[in-house]
This record gives C-alpha cells, structure tokens and sequence, in this order.
C-alpha cells in the first residue's frame, strides 16, 4: 500500500519532506503535484521505477520523460544550451514549461531521445516539488500522471491513491492540482518551436 503525505502547499512540512526523499532514495515510485498536474516521479538511476511508470501508463520504449529539475544550475548539467535558449529559458522559469534540448553525457542513454540524443527538463514553480528536489539534491525523472484511456490526469491526491495504491510507493498530497501538462518547447533545432500548449503561456517562445 502506498503511503499517503498531506503537506502543506506554501510551506511543506520538513519532516514529511524528508520521509518522501528517504523513499525517492530507496527506489521508490511517488504520485507528486506540481505547476500544472500530478506526476509520477523516482531517481533518475531508479531502473526499475522508469518501468514501473511506463506499466501504469502503457508507454512504449520511445516515451520522452522528463527531467524535473530545481533550478538552472541543475538543469545546466543535464542539457546543452546555446545563448538565445539559455536566456529565454531563464526569463521563463520557475515555470509550466518543459524544454527538449540536446542531452549532455550526464542523462543516461536510456532517457534520451535514440536519434536525436535529446531529452525534456524543467523547473516546476511549486514549493512542494521544490522542497522535494532540494532536499533529494538531484532531479527526477518524471511522467504526467495521465493514466490509460483518461483524457485528463487526475487532479486529487486521495483519487490518487485509490486508483494506485499498490502500484505506487506514496502519493504527496498538497491539495487539488490542476489538469494541463507544461507547455513544451523544442529547443533542439536551435530555435524555439512549441510543439504542445499547455498550462505556461506560449506566447514568449512565437
């Protein structure tokens, strides 16, 4: 059964906080919220949660993750960055924003696109996601939690944990999420293309 972390939304419990990380660091598979909607989140190295998350949501072998990172020094060393990317990435983070970029030898093979050798980052504007990879001091690996034949993730934390109770290690609760993924833009080509809008205003990268 997983366990279940009510933590306050503006100011997280430290020692909750701290349960979530000990689990993250021993493998563990968590529902979390973020800026836009809940994910499912483990250690980047966690082999066995990457595919645990890809049995809960039916995802094939060329699913993008994401790198969830808690700010740009981390993001830095996980992608490659021109100067027109990096400054338009700064001015829109912390943010709903996923951005796929050129990986750098730190993202494992694994999590990078076959052909194009990218992978999608971001940093969430959300004190509970902050708090968590903070205080793991690495980012996640992460995947919406849109769960098969739903069109919409699910957006309470105890939904969550009905649905998925033996499929995931803990659900972080920190009241309603909302229901639009990050707006993602493709930064590969060396210009900005939006390739899905969603919760971050597009607007900036057109």
């Amino acid at each position: 059964m997983a366990k279940y972390f009510d933590v306050h939304p503006v100011d997280p419990q430290p020692r909750a906080i701290d349960q979530i990380v000990t689990l993250l660091r021993d493998d563990a598979l968590i529902a979390y919220p973020t800026d836009s909607c809940y994910a499912l989140g483990a250690r980047i190295d966690s082999h066995s949660a990457t595919q645990r998350i890809r049995d809960i949501r039916h995802l094939g072998d060329k699913h993008h993750f994401t790198l969830v990172c808690a700010d740009f020094a981390q993001l830095g060393q996980l992608v490659k960055i021109d100067n027109a990317a990096f400054r338009a990435i700064k001015a829109s983070t912390p943010g709903s924003y996923t951005f796929i970029l050129p990986a750098t030898a730190e993202v494992p093979r694994r999590l990078a696109h076959p052909k194009k050798k990218t992978v999608g980052v971001r940093i969430p504007d959300h004190a509970v996601t902050q708090a968590i990879l903070r205080a793991l001091g690495e980012p996640l690996l992460s995947s919406t939690l849109l769960l098969p034949g739903e069109d919409e993730p699910m957006t309470q934390g105890w939904e969550i944990k009905e649905a998925l109770d033996h499929q995931v290690d803990a659900v972080v609760d920190s009241g309603d999420c909302g229901t639009e993924p990050t707006t993602v833009v493709d930064f590969s080509s060396g210009t900005a293309e939006v390739v899905r809008v969603g919760a971050g205003d597009p607007s900036r990268f057109e």
